[in-house]
């Protein structure tokens, strides 16, 4: 089994991993809210994919008062 004789430097090491650096997600703007969103994806604001809804979007309740 093949086995290092040496230690690779960090240098080394960073060249051959220089390929794997993260990078922000390419994001383009909604066609029918006009909300940034991420390609081939349905927009998390409006729901939108395609020219029509394929998400059902739930807002946040405000306070309010009980029944009981």
């Amino acid at each position: 089994m093949g086995v290092p004789k040496r230690r690779v430097s960090h240098a080394r090491q960073g060249d051959r991993r220089a390929h794997l650096a993260l990078t922000l997600p390419q994001l383009e703007e909604c066609p029918h809210c006009h909300q940034p969103k991420r390609a081939h994806r349905a927009c998390p604001t409006c729901g939108f994919y395609g020219g029509r809804p394929v998400l059902e979007i739930k807002t946040p309740k405000d306070n309010e008062p009980s029944a009981s």
